[in-house]
């Protein structure tokens, strides 16, 4: 997978071969942050991180820090593989599970990304959670399954069988 964008366009970002995790595919990703665009996001919380390309792709478009949260070992050691590719970017790796991780921490954050195994989770939750780790005028940007799940306030995108919602927080 590549950077689309920003200062750091181009750069391959690593991933392995038996992934457990489902990478967001260019074309989303393209759609993703074309709607976030102009990318004013300072602070980016990436749940359910897998590789990474979505905070990765965020470093590259000027994001002061960017927070992975994943509990795979593999992934865990790809994501730090892949950061030191990023200078002016604080990157913080957390080994944790999301739903303990949202718990016990009392930050805010500008943009919050998760991409959780479809279907697995409860995405109810999911968006009251992260609702209280977003700042004042922050957005939380949740892929999932094309399926019937929708929330207050979101703006709904669908791109075949994935559907993304932008809820923004004012």
């Amino acid at each position: 997978m590549k950077i689309l964008s920003g200062t750091y366009k181009g750069i391959r970002i690593e991933t392995t071969k038996n992934a457990s995790y489902r990478p967001t595919k260019s074309r989303v990703r393209k759609s993703i942050f074309d709607i976030l665009s102009p990318f004013h996001y300072s602070n980016i919380l990436d749940l359910y991180s897998g590789s990474g390309v979505l905070g990765f792709e965020s470093a590259s478009r000027g994001a002061a820090s960017v927070t992975f949260v994943e509990n795979n070992f593999k992934n865990i050691k790809l994501l730090k593989h892949n950061k030191i590719k990023f200078n002016n970017t604080d990157f913080s790796v957390i080994k944790n599970n999301v739903e303990i991780f949202l718990k016990r921490s009392d930050k805010k954050f500008d943009l919050i990304f998760a991409d959780p195994p479809y279907g697995k989770i409860d995405y109810e939750w999911l968006f009251n959670s992260c609702g209280e780790k977003i700042s004042k005028n922050g957005k939380l940007v949740v892929e999932m399954n094309n399926n019937n799940f929708t929330f207050n306030n979101c703006v709904e995108k669908v791109y075949g069988e994935t559907k993304v919602l932008f809820y923004n927080k004012i």
